[in-house]
């Protein structure tokens, strides 16, 4: 039986249309605002509950010469600012266990990030402060063994957990999609997320970063919505040419209007067959 989540005063895995979005990386605190601001609209007038995603620090970038946010502190502070001034859930990635504690004091949800969803110390100490967990589906791992993850969060703490697919390896430069994931993770008793910007990625296709094929986020969210997932997951960012991490595969504002439209459509249908 599925454990629901509770990601502030959001519910996962209740029949509840979640979106999870936000820039990659922090740019700066007045655009964030901005961009939560919009997103709490946008979600809004779609009926979707919104859980604002932003990271203080991207530690996985390709290059040492990429962007990787503002750090811990000022970055908590954004986080912080978003979630009270906006009043918005917030859920953020950490890299390193010794800065899980400062986290859990601003975020509402801890995600670990796919190359890491196999250390078994950030699990544990993430888990063990009794927030919410966001684990994402590793692009080298095959859904059923992320029971482990599960698993080992479960161990350490009570605060729930749930698993993203973002994508599989497919060969070099490039990810698949494979749907089968999406029940077989649902299987293992937790709320399922599908990130649609992630699995468009093309990991270091630009040599120094990563490319990505923006036209087909809306139409894997559509097919993943099909399936049946507990929250659609996508990067937003106002101009994402210009972004500083993942412009490749992020979404406008506008695109993320129209992909709610399109997945609402859809996930009343499922919710029907569902009964």
């Amino acid at each position: 039986m599925m454990k629901p989540v509770r990601v502030g005063g959001v519910t996962i895995g209740a029949g509840q249309a979640v979106l999870i979005a936000g820039p990659c990386v922090i740019e700066g605190r007045k655009e964030t605002l901005v961009v939560a601001r919009e997103l709490k609209k946008i979600c809004a007038a779609a009926r979707f509950a919104l859980v604002f995603k932003a990271s203080y620090d991207k530690a996985n970038r390709t290059s040492i010469k990429s962007y990787r946010g503002p750090g811990l502190v000022r970055g908590l502070d954004v986080l912080r600012a978003v979630r009270e001034e906006v009043g918005l859930p917030v859920l953020t990635d950490v890299h390193h266990p010794h800065e899980v504690e400062h986290v859990a004091r601003v975020a509402d949800c801890l995600q670990i990030p796919a190359f890491l969803c196999r250390q078994t110390d950030l699990i544990v100490r993430a888990a063990a402060t009794g927030l919410p967990l966001n684990i994402k589906k590793g692009q080298f791992m095959a859904p059923g063994d992320m029971r482990h993850a599960v698993e080992k969060a479960r161990a350490a703490g009570q605060g729930g957990v749930m698993l993203t697919e973002r994508g599989t390896s497919f060969g070099y430069h490039a990810l698949v999609v494979d749907f089968r994931s999406l029940p077989a993770m649902r299987a293992l008793g937790v709320p399922v997320v599908f990130d649609a910007t992630h699995s468009v990625q093309s990991p270091g296709g630009r040599g120094a970063s990563s490319g990505g094929d923006r036209e087909s986020v809306v139409p894997l969210a559509r097919a993943a919505a099909a399936v049946g997932v507990d929250a659609i997951y996508v990067e937003a960012h106002p101009r994402p040419d210009e972004a500083l991490s993942d412009g490749p595969n992020s979404l406008d504002l506008r695109g993320v209007r129209d992909l709610l439209r399109q997945v609402s459509r859809i996930v009343a249908v499922t919710r029907g067959l569902e009964r």
